[in-house]
């Protein structure tokens, strides 16, 4: 196997070389490639121009797939939603976030491609939970250990951006219903690692269950700026082709809306995940 992977930064990330996911991976590569993700938390593949029935494959290699219930998709393949600016607007991305952390199990992961980029600009920044937690006082750690957090669909999907029409008020109230709000642990524990990282995120966590409002979101303001430190973090500048796969258990990461009028597509297999503790 010649597969081999390159660090990029102490907190996470690494690049991925020797191995060609538009083919069905063997099983030591997936093996590879999952230990990788485990130590790394976000991995990145250079020059793989894979088409997305070959996206949906890789991913389901390391789990179930999910739709996204309000982001188009690919039609021959719905378990790949489709990011593209000129059709969606997916300012919800412009802000630091965690995956689906509305559902009760939120994604394991996602394989994200790059397919049409702007000249410049249209980075996508990922944080380290795992180094944002580590980085926390003592006594800070001990006292979030016991807290919970609501997250909340309608906070990055908001009624005013994505009810406009008859058809999109009638997805968006279905996934309303199908997705109150719910809560999860603010620091998780990595089910295969056993390490513990932050768990809230500004897309979609509105408040600290245990706390008054007032501490609620003078908490939630410290963590969400601590979370995202630049020594936790790392930015990378796409290329056409680019893939990037990350352990959204234990990240967040930031899709800097810097390219407008120029375009920018990106298509995004989710793999689904289980109940955060």
């Amino acid at each position: 196997m010649s597969l081999t992977v390159t660090p990029i930064s102490p907190a996470l990330g690494a690049q991925i070389s020797g191995v060609d996911i538009s083919r069905e991976i063997t099983a030591e590569e997936r093996d590879a490639i999952e230990q990788a993700l485990l130590q790394h938390q976000v991995l990145f593949f250079r020059d793989q121009p894979i088409n997305p029935e070959q996206q949906a494959r890789f991913a389901a290699r390391f789990g179930d797939l999910h739709i996204h219930p309000i982001y188009p998709n690919v039609p021959e393949t719905p378990q790949v939603l489709v990011l593209d600016t000129a059709v969606t607007d997916v300012r919800d991305n412009a802000v630091w976030h965690t995956d689906v952390t509305f559902l009760p199990t939120p994604a394991l992961g996602a394989v994200l491609s790059a397919k049409q980029l702007p000249a410049y600009g249209g980075d996508t920044l990922w944080a380290s939970g795992i180094a944002a937690f580590e980085a926390l006082s003592a006594p800070l750690r001990a006292m979030l250990a016991g807290l919970t957090a609501t997250h909340d669909f309608t906070k990055s999907f908001p009624l005013e951006r994505f009810g406009t029409t008859p058809e999109d008020l009638a997805r968006w109230e279905a996934t309303r219903r199908n997705n109150p709000p719910l809560s999860h642990p603010v620091v998780r524990t990595h089910p295969v690692s056993g390490r513990k990282a932050l768990f809230v995120n500004e897309g979609f966590t509105t408040r600290i269950n245990e706390l008054s409002e007032l501490e609620s979101e003078a908490l939630l303001k410290l963590l969400f700026a601590h979370a995202t430190r630049p020594e936790f973090s790392i930015r990378w500048r796409w290329q056409e082709n680019d893939v990037a796969f990350w352990d959204n258990r234990v990240t967040q990461h930031f899709a800097v809306d810097d390219y407008r009028p120029n375009r920018r597509v990106m298509h995004r297999a989710t793999i689904l995940g289980d109940a955060p503790f």
